[in-house]
């Protein structure tokens, strides 16, 4: 009993004495000020990623400074300078996207579209691709029209059991929803072994487009467009082939330029002008380096050269899959009046693609502002959600493909964000359709990217990365209102503001 007693008296004693210092009022102490929280509302809204995690898209925000800027790692906005209308960010909406997508609860799979698609409530992604009939990611190899003869064409299972009832919630989310539609191949009656022999073609996977169907080929791009307007489906642009120059894909078709020229030229332009179709069309779809065939090079502007209505054929599309992104920029130097946009990157096993640290920083630079600072005004990366097996998936396409998020196949619940989720939420956060890139002046240390935008709400945008190991505050200064916030190390910071 007595030893009880002892143990409470000495508790009794040290907790007065651990009382008295914590309200003795030491002028010496070395006890830090508890940090204060970020204010939750200001005159800037912000957007974090680090390439840890330690920021995960964190909302943050800081008011205007009243004091005169003298900062030298000032960005300014210079408005009146003004490059390429912005038309959206987002995503493939694949055959495996759309199954993984319908595997999970309705609450749960709301929830990760909201976050993703809403302009209000979530990240904003605003522009879609989709593939006309099959890709290398749909849960099964078809055309639209399988069975010979245009007569045919009607939409299949896959389409109107997984990819029609995602983009119909999408589109619920954001009504003002821009898709891209983009073929992998022709129906296999189409097909021949090439342009000399002319002999059928039974094959998914390589072949080209025999003459003798250019005119019924077009009919089934006109009608593919009206039979989704039926569902409610507006298709805001498309392009005539996916990667032309690439025979390998488990579905494939090959087109090169001349071919293309004298399909879209005439059959594809006047069919969609004899359906009254404003569905804007985007040539190649490949890659920087044309596949290393000299005679390709420069491809879309071959065809511009030779005369296509820039009317209905507004531009160009572009994948990163071999050579530099600087190509953007010669085309646009050699074609100005027309149009670029970024429609395919994949991140996989072959790059580390589940590596946030690597990842989050390159792509980034390369692909999120190194298209838009090239001119591009829409920018999509490859699947939308994969499982965690990179599925599903088919042989002869990638097996070893991420998607920007991939879903765990034991619950389909769990979801871990890759790089391409959070470049693209990045952009598409602060930079709304029909915002204008304009001009910057002011800092450019090494390893910091940025790209400015005045959005048609009255709001300006910058989207920052700094890839450097330190962290550094920056200022951004639009002639009227000035802020600084010190960007963390490796990360990737969006801003918006009202003037």
């Amino acid at each position: 009993m007595r030893k009880l007693f002892d143990i409470k008296f000495i508790l009794l004693i040290t907790l007065l004495c651990c009382g008295f210092v914590a309200c003795s009022d030491d002028s010496n102490s070395d006890i830090e000020e508890p940090v204060k929280p970020e204010p939750e509302t200001g005159d800037v809204t912000l957007y974090i990623t680090t390439n840890t995690r330690s920021q995960d898209f964190a909302t943050k925000a800081v008011d205007f400074s009243d004091k005169s800027n003298m900062s030298p790692s000032t960005i300014n906005l210079e408005p009146e300078t003004r490059y390429q209308t912005m038309d959206g960010f987002g995503a493939a909406i694949t055959g495996s996207t759309c199954y993984n997508l319908l595997q999970m609860t309705e609450d749960n799979r709301e929830k990760f579209l909201k976050e993703t698609f809403s302009p209000t409530e979530g990240m904003g992604y605003s522009y879609v691709r989709i593939s006309i009939g099959c890709s290398d990611f749909s849960l099964s190899e078809y055309t639209c029209c399988d069975t010979e003869g245009i007569e045919n064409f009607g939409l299949t299972s896959e389409e109107t059991d997984y990819v029609i009832p995602i983009l119909q919630e999408i589109q619920a989310i954001n009504p003002d929803l821009k898709i891209l539609g983009s073929p992998w191949t022709c129906p296999r009656w189409m097909k021949v072994n090439n342009l000399t022999d002319l002999q059928p073609f039974n094959s998914w996977t390589s072949g080209q487009l025999n003459p003798a169907y250019y005119a019924d080929y077009a009919t089934y791009f006109v009608k593919w467009i009206q039979v989704l307007k039926e569902y409610g489906i507006e298709i805001y642009s498309v392009t005539p082939q996916n990667e032309p120059l690439n025979r390998g894909n488990s579905a494939s078709l090959y087109m090169g330029w001349e071919e293309q020229l004298e399909f879209v030229k005439n059959n594809l332009v006047p069919a969609f002008k004899a359906a009254s179709l404003n569905t804007k069309i985007y040539l190649f779809d490949h890659n920087y380096n044309y596949d290393n065939m000299g005679g390709q090079n420069d491809y879309p502007v071959k065809i511009y050269d030779a005369g296509v209505d820039e009317d209905i054929v507004v531009g160009a599309a572009y994948h990163n899959y071999g050579g530099n992104k600087e190509e953007l920029l010669d085309i646009h130097e050699k074609a100005p009046e027309r149009e670029l946009i970024f429609t395919e990157t994949s991140i996989g096993t072959w790059n580390d693609g589940r590596n946030l640290q690597n990842r989050l920083i390159e792509d980034m630079r390369e692909v999120a502002l190194g298209t838009v600072n090239n001119w591009c005004k829409g920018v999509i990366v490859w699947n939308l959600m994969l499982d965690s097996d990179r599925g599903p998936n088919r042989e002869g396409g990638c097996q070893t493909c991420y998607g920007a998020v991939d879903i765990d196949r034991a619950n389909y619940s769990s979801i871990t964000r890759n790089s391409h989720y959070y470049i693209i939420g990045h952009l598409s956060s602060v930079v709304k359709p029909g915002a204008v890139r304009i001009g910057t002046s002011g800092f450019s240390d090494a390893g910091f990217y940025y790209s400015a935008f005045e959005n048609t709400d009255g709001t300006y945008a910058v989207v920052l990365l700094n890839s450097n190991s330190a962290s550094k505050m920056i200022t951004l200064d639009d002639g009227t209102n000035h802020f600084s916030y010190e960007v963390p190390a490796k990360s990737v910071i969006s801003y918006q503001w009202k003037k």
